[in-house]
């Protein structure tokens, strides 16, 4: 597949003035210069702090202290590794991964594709949804279902700004992110954690049982999350058009710099959720706690009021930049499928009420986050191996197609994590983890 032909004018910013002047510019203004590039990683690292990563932190923690934080800090590389993938296919074709699978796949695959892909989404968002409508209940004592309801208000909210271009979404959308670094940076502060415990068990991979294999696994296994790989291909795929080979490169070596930056704070905001649990239950021998409401609950007396209202916020933050990433990603899987969209709030109706249902009936929260995951992991090959066979096609990606070793560890990779995935439902479904 070529290139496609496109409206040069439909594409911002222009590169004529912006890309023949980065050296100059690099060394006399490098803000002024990085900031254009920067933004969509840290849209697609959303799924990588989302009220998901919540439940399976805290649990690492309190049951196993610091022993699980390496597993952290190599899941997030991983990630980095993946959206870099990602955000390349876009610059390099032009297209987003969707759209891609569309036109090179057999149409019925495709549409089997899409199926996956929607049920994905829909999970992944039950998942976010439930953690905003419970960052609100645990913030101001609302009932949850009161929450959820202002989770849908606020999330419409947000995506309404998606009129006015791309950058008031990334900039809403990064802010949350800086309110949950800055919720992790005051509990680090709050709870004083052992900061030689940790720089040992950042580096040293380390077991402490059957047990702690079954929670590294589950870190692991979520590492990658199928619709934000969908999604940053199509963040990176209009934004600024390379129009010679030596400006892709460019493009892309900026984007790389936004991918580390902004996975590295989701791997930080993680590994700080880590070093709370040990640090609070874990050294006080709480390591039954197990679910967000118990670990809210619990903080209050620790550590006084201030943990526990940073707690929720981080929370509700979380759950409202993750909910409204996963509309976004929905809308680019159908488009890029089917070559159909719908009206964005209409998606965002539609996906708010499974969580609206669960949480009228009463389910517990933490355990619907729990199978949503599991869910979820059903869709990782059909995003991830695509990715690599794509970006590992020269006819496709010319000059930016990935070098032999990329694609070996990309393709190790996608088979450790789905490989992961089926332990974690086999586990799952057959009570292998009792």
């Amino acid at each position: 597949m070529g290139k496609q032909t496109v409206d040069e004018s439909s594409r911002e910013p222009r590169l004529s003035s912006r890309l023949a002047t980065h050296r100059w510019s690099f060394r006399t203004r490098p803000l002024a210069t990085v900031l254009p590039y920067l933004g969509p990683a840290f849209v697609a690292s959303v799924a990588y702090i989302d009220p998901g990563n919540y439940a399976t932190n805290i649990e690492s923690g309190a049951q196993f202290g610091y022993t699980l934080l390496w597993v952290i800090f190599a899941a997030n590389l991983a990630a980095m590794l993946i959206q870099s993938l990602s955000a390349k296919l876009g610059i390099a074709t032009g297209h987003n991964l969707a759209e891609i699978c569309r036109e090179r796949f057999p149409r019925p695959l495709a549409w089997g594709m899409w199926v996956v892909a929607e049920l994905v989404a829909m999970a992944t968002d039950l998942a976010e949804f439930l953690g905003a409508a419970l960052g609100f209940a645990l913030l101001f004592h609302f009932p949850l279902f009161v929450g959820g309801l202002l989770t849908g208000i606020a999330t419409f909210a947000i995506l309404a700004l998606e009129r006015y271009g791309h950058r008031p979404i990334e900039a809403i959308i990064t802010s949350l992110v800086g309110v949950i670094a800055a919720c992790y940076v005051l509990e680090t502060i709050l709870e004083e954690p052992d900061w030689g415990a940790i720089a040992t068990h950042a580096v040293i991979p380390r077991f402490a049982g059957s047990e702690s294999v079954l929670l590294a696994t589950g870190i692991l296994g979520a590492t990658v999350m199928p619709h934000v790989i969908y999604l940053h291909s199509a963040l990176t795929q209009h934004r600024i058009v390379p129009r010679t080979a030596e400006d892709a490169r460019r493009i892309f070596r900026f984007e790389v710099l936004d991918v580390v930056i902004a996975m590295g704070i989701a791997g930080l905001v993680n590994a700080a959720m880590l070093v709370m649990a040990a640090a609070t239950f874990h050294a006080r021998g709480l390591s039954h706690i197990g679910t967000i409401e118990e670990a809210h609950r619990t903080l209050e007396p620790l550590l006084g009021p201030l943990a526990s209202i940073a707690f929720a916020l981080s929370l509700l933050a979380s759950g409202l930049s993750s909910s409204t990433v996963g509309t976004m990603a929905g809308q680019v899987v159908m488009q890029g499928f089917l070559h159909r969209t719908i009206p964005i709030w209409l998606r965002r109706g539609i996906t708010m009420l499974p969580a609206l249902v669960v949480i009228a009936l009463g389910l517990d929260p933490t355990r619907t986050l729990v199978i949503s995951q599991v869910v979820l992991s059903f869709g990782i090959p059909f995003a991830l191996i695509p990715l690599i066979l794509f970006t590992a096609d020269r006819r496709l990606m010319g000059d930016l197609v990935n070098r032999p070793f990329t694609t070996a560890l990309a393709s190790l990779l996608a088979a450790l994590i789905i490989g992961l995935n089926i332990l974690l439902l086999w586990t799952t479904f057959t009570g292998g983890a009792s």
